[in-house]
């Protein structure tokens, strides 16, 4: 969608068909009302195409490519179809990755803010599991999820479809190049014969054109290209920041920036929430926007930024649309865009008005993928840098305190000090300049070699260990070398397990993390160091597992296969656990310890 246009822009699309507004689409007040609250009076392409349709009760193929506004194309009419008062699920949308269902869910609540009753909730693994169970049970109606998880609740009858009136699969092709082919067709035979279906993605191979043969009826077949944009006057950068850095790197970031206001976008409004809070916490000025953030409350907000009483916005995709502020002179991605349009919106908040304006996004190790998809839609290399340090935030302050020092002493009324300060150099013998750099030391909150070397152990990016990265829940994965290290300061207590997914089937230390942590109720601590090979993978859990806790883990499923969960045995080794396995059991808990024999070495080093 699209802001109001100039009161002379010409209201044809670029193929000379008249553009229509909003309010030609048909939508129910309430919806409308909520996308009019975003400052949207114009549909996209894919929009003007998909909502008539789907308002129609017609299945429809979308060719679209992320950016193009796809989730309020689905999203909108999948909302218009429930019925609020029925607390059953009745809307399904299907997302390849955990990022972009809490993305789509977080939307849809944005969308349905004036439908009262309704309640959306997404679902996926690597987080824990009965808290979407409890929100199911509430009576939600709309269910936004990753296959795996989405099948976990069905087989568990923690869902039902029964009374599913329409679902979506959103990027479909990403769906299937993860594997998820069999899962889509597992979650079809769960819902009802007569539903609406609406499928999205950014091609159409054979695999997709089979899926939509298969699933829909007479579709209508949308496409529309990517919209090209293109973002000038504004410097772009990135840096390589672990996660659990991010927050500190951001506040130095922000403690040496010279830009007026700045605007630090996240992907969710749990992280907008936590970010712009840590903020407060250190003293900024600082304010939090996201779809939990009533209308009129935003707009108060947005004022105080562009009159200057804010100078910091932490914001959500969603909730900073249509936000057009001179003042912002840096915007910060705190977690990388999934898409790599939604980037260009969001540095697009700065240079505005002929200004110049900076961007830098925070990268974790594992989401250079991600990184070379911006450059390639904005086709140029974003540049690398480095972020300060905590002595280069002391040196920032201490510059603008000394240029304010010259305005101080014209001001007058310092004979107290120098009364003070002389007293002081005769009893301690202290040099005038020893005594000055003490006084601007703590002044600019330097308490010196020890408590910084403390502060940037804790807080500063690892940039030599390029391998550690957020894990789907938020931990760490690091690089061999990395995990080394801290093998070498922890002993090893732990039980290594096997799980049944390895290097070809496309398993990442982070997921195989997210999924045992999620499900066997564990932290990262639990867990010590990770192998994975061709076929399965060996992951040391220094905490003793339940037997529920086994069994849930053992049917999380990561990179769209169960992790079948066993004590390792060796290459060709016995243990009392087979022993002790109930036969036809497909998951042995950890009833012993075997000793382990050595293995080859894995494909991918300690995760």
């Amino acid at each position: 969608m699209s802001a109001a246009p100039t009161p002379d822009a010409a209201r044809t699309s670029p193929d000379g068909a008249p553009e229509l507004d909003l309010i030609d689409l048909g939508l129910p007040e309430p919806l409308l009302r909520a996308v009019l609250d975003l400052g949207f009076t114009r549909p996209t392409p894919i929009q003007s195409a998909a909502i008539p349709a789907l308002l129609g009760g017609r299945d429809i193929t979308g060719v679209a490519q992320t950016g193009t506004g796809k989730t309020a194309a689905f999203g909108l009419p999948m909302l218009a179809a429930v019925d609020p008062t029925m607390g059953k699920v009745q809307g399904l949308v299907l997302t390849p990755t955990r990022e972009l269902a809490m993305q789509v869910a977080e939307a849809l609540d944005t969308f349905a803010k004036h439908v009262g009753g309704l309640e959306i909730v997404a679902v996926y693994g690597g987080a824990p599991f009965l808290p979407q169970q409890r929100a199911l049970a509430r009576g939600a109606q709309i269910v936004v999820g990753t296959p795996g998880r989405v099948i976990d609740h069905l087989e568990r009858r923690s869902m039902r479809l029964d009374n599913v009136r329409m679902l979506v699969l959103d990027e479909a092709d990403e769906m299937l190049r993860m594997g998820f082919a069999e899962d889509v067709d597992k979650v079809f035979g769960y819902a009802p014969a007569e539903r609406q279906v609406a499928l999205f993605s950014a091609t159409m191979p054979p695999p997709i054109v089979r899926v939509a043969a298969q699933h829909l009826r007479n579709p209508v077949q949308i496409a529309v290209s990517r919209q090209s944009s293109t973002v000038t006057n504004v410097q772009q950068t990135y840096a390589v920041v672990p996660f659990r850095h991010k927050i500190g790197a951001l506040a130095r970031v922000l403690a040496t920036s010279d830009a007026d206001a700045a605007i630090v976008f996240t992907r969710t409004r749990g992280a907008a929430e936590e970010v712009g809070t840590a903020l407060i916490d250190k003293g900024m000025s600082a304010a939090t926007i996201s779809g939990d953030v009533a209308q009129k409350d935003r707009e108060k907000i947005v004022e105080r930024l562009r009159a200057g009483s804010l100078d910091i916005l932490v914001a959500t995709d969603v909730a900073a649309r249509g936000l057009d502020v001179d003042r912002v002179g840096l915007v910060v991605n705190f977690d990388v865009p999934t898409e790599p349009e939604a980037y260009v919106h969001r540095i697009g908040r700065t240079g505005r008005a002929g200004r110049t304006g900076r961007a830098l996004t925070f990268v974790t190790p594992n989401e250079q993928g991600r990184l070379r998809a911006i450059e390639r839609t904005i086709r140029q290399k974003l540049e690398e840098v480095a972020v300060p340090s905590p002595a280069d935030v002391s040196a920032h302050r201490v510059t603008a305190l000394l240029a304010r020092a010259t305005d101080r002493r014209e001001a007058g009324r310092l004979d107290m000090y120098r009364s003070a300060v002389a007293t002081f150099i005769a009893e301690s013998g202290m040099a005038a300049t020893e005594l000055a750099a003490v006084l601007a030391a703590l002044a600019v909150g330097d308490a010196g070699p020890l408590a910084q070397a403390a502060e940037e152990l804790e807080q500063s990016p690892l940039q030599h260990a390029r391998g550690a990265g957020r894990t789907d829940d938020g931990r760490i994965s690091f690089t061999s070398e990395e995990r080394a290290r801290t093998a070498a300061r922890r002993p090893t207590t732990g039980t290594r397990y096997r799980v049944a997914v390895g290097h070809t089937h496309g398993a990442r230390p982070e997921a195989i993390v997210g999924a045992i942590t999620g499900e066997g109720g564990l932290t990262g601590k639990d867990l010590g160091k990770i192998d994975i090979f061709a076929s399965f993978s060996l992951v040391e859990i220094t905490s003793e597992l339940s037997p529920e806790a086994f069994r849930r883990i053992g049917g999380a499923r990561v990179a769209g296969r169960p992790l079948r969960i066993s004590v390792d045995e060796g290459p060709r080794g016995h243990s009392a656990a087979r022993a002790t396995a109930h036969p036809g059991t497909q998951h042995r808990p950890p009833s012993s310890r075997p000793r382990r024999a050595p293995r080859p070495t894995p494909d991918t080093a300690h995760a």
